[in-house]
């Protein structure tokens, strides 16, 4: 009988100690329903062996270099608070690049949070979907345009690659790894024991921060949309026209929707729709708002209304939103 799926965690300086302990804690968690084994060992390295400092207060000591790379049947990347060449410049450094080499083909690649930037260095995103923590989206697109980034999903799987998102994202595709190789029963027993649930609806979306930075630092341009749009944000429950946001800032639609786009970086339509989930978001988090009242408060006037553009928005109905983020539940 095959012994356990064998998985390297490679360890890069400054490693955040959270995502480096997810596939240990999830995977290394996970027992043959049959006979009670383990169905993955993990292990971890560093690109010479020795130790690393980790995102925290303490520095981490493996018993592997390199060579286990070429021993594994999974990789997993995960994030790392020092930034290598991969991170600024969109290439792998040269130790990497000699380590990532010792891994056999057929091996499945993982990252968990930026490592992703690691496997788009080593060009094994090109052309395929893949993710990242929201926040460095940006830069993902300008150092990797081939790659088909998706920002708003927890987790991509393509087969032999797999990504996650932002930090905790790891925990789901460790699951889901789980879940696809052994079935819903091992995964769905690996997360009672860890305390986590087996699933998380919507992506990285709902944990995204909505409102549009308002331009020059805050302070209003002289001729420009920013009066306009604190009028909005005084009356969102209120139906807004074009036409009226134009007439705030004492400009023709035309002018108004150049400059709006221009200053926000997004239409006015748009724009109000943000807000006004924004505006949801907070009503859920903090009220006992029935979901029509929290359609009327934030504008979009009917809970069918609501419950779809946030699911356009976040990724969840309002009831799972309020579920997940409501601050004082009893």
């Amino acid at each position: 009988m095959a012994g356990p799926h064998r998985v390297a965690v490679l360890a890069l300086e400054g490693v955040v100690a959270f995502e480096l302990a997810i596939p240990s804690r999830i995977l290394g968690s996970a027992r043959d329903p049959g006979g009670g084994g383990p169905l993955y060992r993990v292990r971890t390295c560093t690109l010479d062996g020795g130790p690393v400092a980790t995102s925290a207060d303490f520095r981490v000591t493996v018993d592997h270099g390199p060579e286990l790379l070429a021993e594994s049947d999974t990789v997993i990347v995960p994030a790392a608070h020092q930034r290598g060449p991969w991170y600024t410049e969109g290439r792998l450094s040269e130790p990497l690049a000699a380590a990532l080499a010792r891994v056999r083909p057929g091996t499945r690649m993982v990252s968990i949070c930026t490592g992703s930037f690691v496997l788009a260095a080593a060009g094994l995103l090109d052309g395929r979907p893949a993710t990242t923590h929201w926040r460095h989206t940006d830069r993902f697109r300008r150092l990797y345009p081939a790659v088909r980034l998706d920002p708003d999903v927890l987790f991509t799987d393509d087969g032999d690659v797999l990504t996650s998102g932002g930090v905790a994202a790891g925990v789901d595709l460790c699951l889901h790894i789980l879940r696809r190789d052994h079935g819903s029963a091992v995964a769905n027993q690996v997360s009672r024991q860890c305390i986590v649930p087996p699933w998380r609806d919507g992506g990285q979306s709902q944990y995204v921060e909505l409102p549009v930075p308002a331009p020059n630092g805050g302070r209003p341009e002289p001729g420009g949309t920013a009066a306009a749009r604190a009028w909005a944000l005084s009356r969102l429950h209120e139906p807004l026209g074009l036409r009226e946001l134009a007439a705030q800032a004492g400009m023709s639609v035309r002018t108004f929707t150049r400059r709006f786009r221009d200053e926000a970086g997004t239409s006015p339509g748009q724009w109000l729709v943000l807000q006004r989930a924004e505006r949801a978001r907070q009503l859920l988090e903090t009220t006992d708002m029935t979901v029509d009242q929290v359609a009327r408060e934030s504008g979009f006037g009917t809970a069918a209304s609501l419950r779809a553009h946030l699911r356009t928005v976040l990724g969840v109905a309002p009831t799972a939103y309020r579920r997940t983020f409501r601050a004082d539940r009893t």
